[in-house]
């Protein structure tokens, strides 16, 4: 199986929100579109879906237009999702009948995802003394945590091969984002095909192998994570000492990037450069708690490539 992403573009009037955007994935993994608010994510998301009507290109899965009647797709929305007013279970058991999924798996599915995402007090309310069976609570009984927990649950009961999930841990909290991540780790090793869009980069540096950044709907970085954080070689440096050092970092010209009351953070030109301040400071008998050279973060490169033509306008 392969996606194939090919030349979308997507104007409102004479806006151009999606320019000309490309990308491949042609094995199960999890590929990551990136990008400040308004660059063009969720627009070339809901392209994909076939939500939206592109203005040019063409999205294909298996050589084929993307059809999301015909393949078998989940969509984790970033806005809430939910009809407010009706029964959660009445919900899920709808989303999975458009899904085309039988009423007797929909049902185990979603007795497996809600024990799985501790949302059965709310799918399944426990019956009290001497009453009626109660229902289903509503979706607007919810906390914002839990209604995105009946997101997921509702973009997973078809078991999707193509799963798109659009920020899939906002308004979580620190257990549940572990939760979260655990089950996409579980997508994973099914072989799923998984596009993902956060604003969180540990997480994408965390899943993702391959990434396009957008800024105003084009790209600007794109690529193997690996390779384009290796392009940038070992110039961060992270020290901590426990006599102060700045005479030495002015000495040698290093940049700061940023200090606090404990660390610095520098730049430096290359792994020589590196050395040569150690061996400064261990011949001057300076306490190195931690001297960490390693590249940039995704989070770094981001605000690199993207920040700088922000902060120019």
């Amino acid at each position: 199986m392969s996606l194939i992403v090919k030349n979308i573009s997507k104007k409102y009037g004479d806006k151009l929100v999606v320019d000309n955007l490309s990308f491949e994935m042609d094995g199960p993994g999890v590929y990551a579109l990136l990008g400040t608010n308004g660059a063009g994510k969720t627009t070339s998301l809901r392209i994909i879906l076939g939500m939206l009507a592109k203005n040019s290109g063409e999205v294909l899965w298996n050589g084929k237009p993307l059809d999301a009647v015909n393949v078998n797709v989940g969509y984790l929305a970033e806005e809430r999702g939910l009809y407010p007013k009706y029964s959660l279970l009445d919900q899920l058991m709808y989303f999975a009948r458009l899904k085309r999924v039988d009423k007797q798996t929909a049902m185990d599915r979603i007795k497996y995802w809600a024990d799985r995402l501790d949302v059965n007090e709310y799918v399944f309310p426990s019956k009290g003394k001497g009453r009626k069976s109660p229902k289903s609570n509503k979706a607007d009984q919810l906390s914002k945590g839990n209604q995105q927990k009946i997101q997921l649950m509702s973009a997973l009961l078809s078991d999707p091969e193509l799963l798109i999930i659009d920020e899939p841990f906002s308004g979580l909290d620190p257990l549940n984002t572990d939760l979260f991540k655990s089950i996409i780790r579980e997508e994973i090793n099914k072989e799923k095909y998984i596009i993902m869009s956060s604003h969180q980069m540990p997480t994408i540096e965390e899943f993702c192998s391959d990434i396009t950044i957008l800024d105003r709907g084009k790209v600007k970085i794109q690529g193997n994570l690996a390779e384009i954080k290796k392009s940038y070689g070992r110039v961060n440096l992270l020290v901590k000492c426990e006599q102060d050092i700045d005479s030495y970092i002015s000495e040698l010209d290093l940049q700061v990037l940023n200090k606090t009351p404990s660390e610095y953070y520098l730049r430096v030109r290359g792994e020589d450069q590196a050395m040569t301040f150690l061996t400064r400071l261990i011949n001057d008998r300076i306490t190195v708690i931690k001297f960490e050279l390693r590249e940039p973060s995704l989070h770094e490169i981001f605000v690199e490539k993207v920040g700088a033509d922000h902060n120019e306008k």
